[in-house]
């Protein structure tokens, strides 16, 4: 599927795919240096099924910088220690409630997870809190961590190939997070400044900001990918205002203009501020998450043949989505489920399925 817009600047067809394309190809004709891609998505992508794709991205050194939210780091990493499930839109809370399940639309996840993410993550905590303190005992400077530095340090930690987060970690591409505290990470942070009291790990945000608006003002030119709205989408555009504005835009999400909301507003209305250069390359697609799914590979395949398979992840390799029958899903307050097809799961019932993040479309 082909999106195409009305380009806002210069009244003339552009397709998304085209400005995918441009960011990637442009180089700078005196030094050769690329466009800086500030790629930015919200959670439920990463719990919904491009986290693949956002892996191979970033492992293959697509994009520049990222931003996102806490549910996408931790989602990433919870992924890598214990699988997700399939289950219903329609599940009931209560009954899920009683299961110890919790819902991400039609997804369910155990709260088991959740612990494992806590037994894996707090070790980790006490040895950055002990590099902390010992780096001020050496020097007397009060040493603190950033979102970003705590993101690449478990990227680094999780050791996995298979997540977003170790692969920019490999490749040093540098992870925000401003709201680093809105989720299971704020949980864990919360419940260490109790285990550690009085000591606690100091997280400056302000060298964050700092360090992102100087990637983006020492750009030779600035790009812009942006799945879905809220703090990912203002962050890389506010950060692009320090340059006068990104060259180029690309804006996917089903968010609509006419609450006043920063995240349904389009391209030009960046440009009143100044976050998109008025003559720049902008496009917002609204779309539903398979369409957002096929816009992303689109504009990786114009530069390679195919995205592999890898490990068994998320990317479908079909030029159309696919259906595949999931049997009985979670349903009524009983919870039961068929589960999908598998070594280990023939013969029995399981209270979820596992999440076949391959080819999972509506």
């Amino acid at each position: 599927m082909t999106w195409s817009v009305k380009s806002e600047d210069a009244g003339r067809k552009r397709s998304s795919s085209d400005c995918f394309s441009f960011q990637r190809a442009w180089r700078d004709p005196e030094t050769g240096d690329k466009t800086t891609i500030f790629l930015g998505y919200t959670s439920n992508l990463i719990s919904s099924g491009l986290r693949d794709t956002f892996r191979y991205l970033v492992q293959h050194g697509h994009v520049s910088a990222i931003v996102t939210t806490a549910g996408g780091v931790e989602e990433d990493l919870i992924k890598c220690l214990a699988p997700t499930y399939l289950g219903s839109f329609s599940s009931p809370g209560a009954a899920l409630r009683a299961k110890g399940l919790n819902r991400i639309g039609n997804l369910v996840v155990p709260n088991s997870n959740y612990c494992a993410f806590e037994d894996w993550l707090i070790p980790i905590l006490d040895r950055m809190l002990e590099e902390q303190e010992a780096e001020f005992a050496r020097s007397g400077e009060r040493f603190l961590w950033t979102p970003s530095t705590i993101i690449r340090r478990l990227g680094k930690e999780i050791n996995d190939d298979s997540s977003v987060y170790y692969w920019a970690y490999k490749n040093d591409i540098p992870v925000f997070c401003p709201a680093l505290t809105d989720g299971s990470l704020g949980d864990m942070l919360y419940f260490h400044s109790f285990k550690a009291s009085p000591l606690h790990l100091g997280v400056d945000i302000n060298k964050d900001i700092r360090k992102i608006n100087t990637i983006a003002v020492r750009a030779k030119r600035a790009g812009m990918i942006i799945l879905g709205g809220g703090v990912v989408k203002h962050h890389i555009a506010n950060a692009c205002l320090m340059r006068n504005g990104a060259e180029s835009a690309v804006y996917v999400n089903t968010a609509q203009e006419f609450d006043g909301s920063d995240a349904g507003a389009r391209p030009d209305e960046a440009v009143s501020w100044g976050k998109i250069k008025t003559d720049a390359q902008s496009v917002k697609v609204s779309g539903r998450e398979r369409e957002r799914e096929r816009l992303t590979r689109a504009g990786v395949r114009r530069g390679h043949n195919r995205i592999p398979s890898h490990r068994g992840g998320d990317v479908c390799q079909t030029s159309r989505p696919r259906k595949r029958s999931l049997g009985t899903v979670i349903e009524s307050s009983a919870i039961t489920c068929t589960p999908l097809s598998s070594p280990e799961s023939a013969g029995h019932q399981m209270p979820y399925e596992p999440h076949d993040e391959a080819c999972e479309f509506a």
